[in-house]
């Protein structure tokens, strides 16, 4: 009998056809694979704050890495290099972020009252244009507009506390995001190392830590190229916002600047905030120009500069690095955004790297983990 259910029971499983049991397979896999993703998403959401402070940690780390290792080939120690560096930086931040406040102050004012005689302008042009709009119908809009930014009074405690605890976050991840660096630099070589010895197989060791240092090389060439690039086109648009006599063009330089560093779509966001500047400020005719400015701008950045200083340091398709873009930004805001390429690229090199048969391995009195 027990033989009988056997066959019978095979018989059973031998008359489900091959490529259902094959998908039922793929299936119950495919669930468990999204039920580590699940978890894995629920844990980002829980922790975004501190994988964002790391990760622009990281990014720091890429850029100011150099700089501590010339000043360590100098004979200094590497701790005393890392903060002499740190405090560097700091300072250098602090100074464009003064001299960005006080420009902003000083001419906030007028470019204000050349934004309102420039609504006037719209207006007056709306009712006698060709779109002929009635004076009732502007103040409709005008009411819709003042009600979408009326502040609710009553809400204001709770806002207040909303925004309290959002300044705290805020600044603990500054803390946190400082603290790492500062490790990073010191000791990211170390570190790297020490995750691999507990979480790699002996016989991987050297290929996945070669394999890391790479993607870091990757991240270093990409973040240097990236920021000379973000220089070339904040100095270009803002020497053609001063010489058209657009207001705050040192201001519009460092929000290109910034936005440089989100490819492709944070150009042209700033690039276009300077044009509205030229528009309130300065007129139609200006703001053309500036917008002549712009598109050259954005044209040499894209057929010459970054073909020539991100040709070598990323290798990735411009669908790829659109996408990255987009999909950081929808899963993580603008800090996501910001990170997607330089993460993607090192990624890429490091899957290359681990892929690369042709790497060769160290022999029996090579290099190993002890």
């Amino acid at each position: 009998m027990g033989g009988s259910g056997a066959h019978g029971r095979g018989g059973a499983a031998g008359s489900v056809p091959r490529g259902l049991r094959v998908a039922a397979a793929v299936g119950w896999r495919l669930l468990v694979l999204a039920a580590v993703l699940w978890v894995c998403w629920q844990l980002f959401e829980m922790l975004y704050g501190e994988i964002v402070s790391v990760a622009v940690a990281a990014l720091l780390a890429a850029l100011m890495s150099p700089a501590v290792n010339w000043v360590v080939r100098r004979g200094v120690h590497r701790t005393l290099a890392t903060v002499l560096v740190l405090v560097g930086g700091l300072g250098a931040l602090a100074a464009v972020l003064a001299v960005v406040i006080n420009t902003l102050v000083a001419g906030l004012a007028g470019l204000a009252e050349q934004l309102a005689a420039s609504v006037e302008q719209i207006r007056t042009w709306l009712i006698r244009g060709p779109l002929s709009l009635s004076q009732q119908q502007l103040n409709q809009v005008f009411q819709q507009l003042t009600e979408g930014l009326r502040i609710d009074r009553g809400a204001l405690p709770t806002t207040a506390l909303a925004t309290t605890g959002t300044v705290l976050r805020f600044l603990g991840g500054m803390l946190l995001g400082l603290f790492t660096l500062f490790f990073f630099l010191r000791d990211g070589a170390r570190i790297w190392s020490f995750l691999v010895r507990i979480t790699v197989p002996q016989p991987l060791r050297y290929r996945v830590r070669e394999a890391g240092h790479a993607g870091f090389r990757t991240l270093v060439a990409y973040v240097r190229a990236t920021a000379a690039v973000a220089f070339m086109d904040a100095t270009a648009i803002g020497i053609g916002a001063a010489v058209l006599g657009v207001p705050l063009p040192f201001v519009l330089g460092v929000l290109v600047f910034l936005g440089a560093f989100v490819p492709y779509i944070g150009a042209v966001v700033t690039g276009g905030l300077a044009v509205l500047a030229a528009l309130a400020a300065n007129g139609l005719f200006t703001a053309l120009i500036m917008l002549a400015v712009v598109v050259g701008v954005m044209q040499l950045e894209g057929h010459v500069l970054q073909p020539l200083l991100l040709g070598h340091a990323v290798r990735l398709h411009p669908l790829a690095v659109v996408l990255s873009v987009t999909s950081g930004f929808t899963l993580a805001g603008v800090g996501g955004a910001v990170l997607a390429v330089p993460l993607v690229a090192s990624a890429n090199t490091i899957i290359r790297a681990l892929l690369d048969d042709a790497r060769p391995q160290p022999g029996p009195t090579g290099h190993t983990d002890r």
